[in-house]
C-alpha cells in the first residue's frame, strides 16, 4: 500500500513538473470519449430513433431521418465534446475551437442539405405538387445554404465575424453574378414556368432550335431533360425555354383528339359537271344518296323556275364531281368511328397552284396515341386516294421516269 502511495506521489510530482503532458493525456481521454459518443449516437441512439420513426403512420418524419442525415448528425456530437474540452490544450485551444466550430457547421449544412433533397422527393410524390418544378426551388435553397455555410466556416477559421465577410462580398458582387449568371436566369425561368404552368414532367414538347422533340423526363434548376422519340436525351438550359419559342403538346393530349391536317392534290383538268348518268351512278353510293337526291331536286327546281335547259352548261345550275366528292368525304369522315364528331370537321379547297387543286382534310381523331393516330390517318388517306377515281377525278403528281418512258414509247410508235 505504501508502495502505491509512493508511486502516486512520484507520478504527481512528475506531472507537476510537466503539466502539459497531463493535459495532453486528459485530451486523449476526451478524444476517446468523443469516439465512444460517436458510436453510441450513430449505432444506438439515432438508429433506435429511426426505428421509432419508421413505425409512425406519417411519411413526413421519414424525410428528417434518412441514413444520410443520421450519418452526418453523428459526426456533430464528438465535435461538440472536443469543442467543450479544448481548454485542456491551451497551446492549440483556439485552433481546436475554430476547427470544431467549422466542422459542426459543415456537417450540419450537409445534414440540412440531405433533408431538403429528401423533402424534394417527398413533395414530388404528392399529387398536388407532382407536376410542379419543386426540385428547382430545393436546389436554389441548397445553393443559398452552402453559400451561407461557406461564409460561416470561413468566419470561424479566420476568426472574423460572418457579417464582416458578407460586407466584403459586395466588392466582388459582379464576379459572383457572372459566375452564377446561368443559375440566376434559370431560377427566374423556373418561377415563370411554375407560375404560368408552361411545362410539366411528362409533357411532349418541341424546341426546333435545339432539335428537341419528345417527352420531358426531368425539370431541375439549371436544365430540363427531354427524351426524344428516337430515345436520345436532350438537355436544354431552363432559361433558354423561356427565351426561345417552343411547342407544348399537352393541350392536344388533354383534349382527347389529335388533328389531321393533310391535303391531296386534284388534277384540275379532271374537274367537271356531272350529267344524269353520273348522277345516277353517284346515287348508288349510300353515303351521298340523300345528298344527290336533295341537290338534284334543288337544281331541277332552279332550272325549271328560270326556264333554263339543263344542257346549257353556262346558264344552268349544275353539280360538279369535285363538289360531290367533298360531300362524300364529309359523310365518310362523319361516319368514321375514329374521327371526333364534336370537334372541327372540314373538307376544304385551298389555293390552286402548279401542283393542282389542294383538297384538305381537317379533322380530329378520337385518340391521341401516336401509333393509333398514324394508323387512322393512313387508313383514311388510303381510302381517299383509292375512291377518287370513282368520281372521275385524277390525282396530280409530277411526271416520273415511267411517265417519260411511256411518252417516248408512244412517240416512237407514232
Amino acid at each position: 500500500m505504501e508502495l502505491i502511495k509512493e508511486l502516486y506521489t512520484d507520478v504527481s510530482l512528475w506531472f507537476s513538473d510537466y503539466p502539459h503532458v497531463l493535459n495532453y493525456i486528459k485530451f486523449l481521454g476526451v478524444i476517446l470519449l468523443a469516439l465512444i459518443a460517436f458510436e453510441l449516437v450513430h449505432k444506438y441512439i439515432l438508429k433506435h430513433l429511426k426505428k421509432v420513426v419508421d413505425k409512425t403512420k406519417t411519411k413526413l418524419d421519414d424525410v428528417f431521418f434518412t441514413p444520410h442525415v443520421i450519418k452526418r448528425l453523428s459526426y456533430i456530437f464528438p465535435l461538440l465534446i472536443i469543442h467543450e474540452f479544448a481548454y485542456l490544450v491551451p497551446e492549440i485551444e483556439q485552433f481546436l475551437l475554430r476547427v470544431t466550430q467549422s466542422g459542426i457547421v459543415f456537417f450540419l449544412i450537409l445534414a440540412i442539405s440531405k433533408i431538403l433533397t429528401a423533402l424534394s422527393h417527398y413533395v414530388d410524390n404528392l399529387p398536388k405538387f407532382r407536376d410542379r418544378p419543386v426540385k428547382g426551388y430545393i436546389q436554389v435553397g441548397n445553393i443559398l445554404l452552402f453559400i451561407w455555410g461557406g461564409i460561416l466556416i470561413a468566419g470561424s477559421l479566420s476568426g472574423e465575424s460572418p457579417w464582416t465577410l458578407i460586407g466584403g462580398l459586395s466588392a466582388i458582387t459582379a464576379v459572383i453574378l457572372l459566375i452564377f449568371r446561368d443559375t440566376l436566369l434559370s431560377f427566374v425561368a423556373s418561377i415563370q414556368i411554375s407560375t404560368y404552368d408552361l411545362i410539366k414532367e411528362g409533357d411532349w414538347i418541341e424546341v426546333p432550335k435545339f432539335g428537341v422533340d419528345g417527352d420531358v423526363i426531368d425539370i431541375s434548376l439549371n436544365v430540363i431533360k427531354v427524351q426524344n422519340f428516337d430515345k436520345t436525351i436532350s438537355v436544354v438550359p431552363t432559361y433558354k425555354l423561356v427565351e426561345e419559342s417552343f411547342k407544348n403538346w399537352r393541350g392536344m393530349q388533354q383534349s382527347g383528339g389529335r388533328r389531321i391536317k393533310r391535303s391531296i392534290f386534284i388534277d384540275m383538268k379532271s374537274v367537271k359537271f356531272i350529267n344524269r348518268e353520273m348522277a345516277e351512278k353517284f346515287r348508288n353510293i349510300c353515303l351521298i344518296k340523300n345528298y344527290i337526291e336533295e341537290k338534284q331536286k334543288d337544281v331541277d327546281e332552279f332550272n325549271k323556275l328560270k326556264k333554263i335547259n339543263e344542257d346549257d352548261l353556262v346558264n344552268a345550275r349544275q353539280l360538279t364531281n369535285i363538289g360531290t366528292f367533298r360531300a362524300y368525304l364529309i359523310e365518310y369522315l362523319r361516319k368514321h368511328k375514329d374521327i371526333h364528331n364534336d370537334m372541327i370537321m372540314l373538307v376544304r379547297q385551298l389555293q390552286p397552284g402548279p401542283n393542282g387543286l389542294p383538297l384538305e382534310i381537317y379533322v380530329f381523331t378520337t385518340t391521341t396515341n401516336w401509333v393509333e393516330y398514324e394508323n387512322i390517318q393512313s387508313d383514311i388517306f388510303d381510302h381517299i386516294m383509292a375512291i377518287t377515281h370513282a368520281f372521275e377525278l385524277d390525282l396530280f403528281q409530277n411526271p416520273s421516269g415511267s411517265d417519260f418512258k411511256c411518252f417516248t414509247e408512244k412517240a416512237n410508235a407514232e
